[in-house]
């Protein structure tokens, strides 16, 4: 019941949803894009992925000076809220449009 709490409190918080709402939308993100999606501050941003990945509800991995995070697919609360969050993603405005920032020309690729 406890893993189930924890999955609960991370969903209901606007950030942290908004993170991975991201993730499942595009699979893997550095953290400089999910900072230019969400247009946070990368002390926020990365406050909340570590609270993510401290429940293992995200895994990172490390490539040069970059951190790349994705949704934990061996979690197994993470496989059965997956349908619900992916059909979120559907009709969600607010996601397509952190999805279309991922995209903008004017912003820097080469972020740390």
């Amino acid at each position: 019941m406890k893993n189930h709490v924890q999955l609960f409190r991370a969903l209901a918080d606007e950030t942290r949803l908004g993170i991975l709402m991201l993730l499942y939308a595009e699979g893997e993100l550095c953290v400089c894009d999910i900072i230019a999606a969400l247009h946070l501050p990368q002390s926020k941003v990365s406050r909340h992925l570590a609270y993510l990945k401290k429940f293992a509800i995200v895994i990172d991995r490390r490539e040069g000076l970059w951190n790349y995070y994705s949704i934990n697919r061996s979690n197994h609360l993470m496989q059965e809220i997956e349908p619900f969050l992916r059909n979120s993603l559907k009709e969600s405005a607010e996601v397509a449009n952190n999805r279309q920032r991922l995209l903008e020309p004017s912003r820097d690729k080469n972020c740390s």
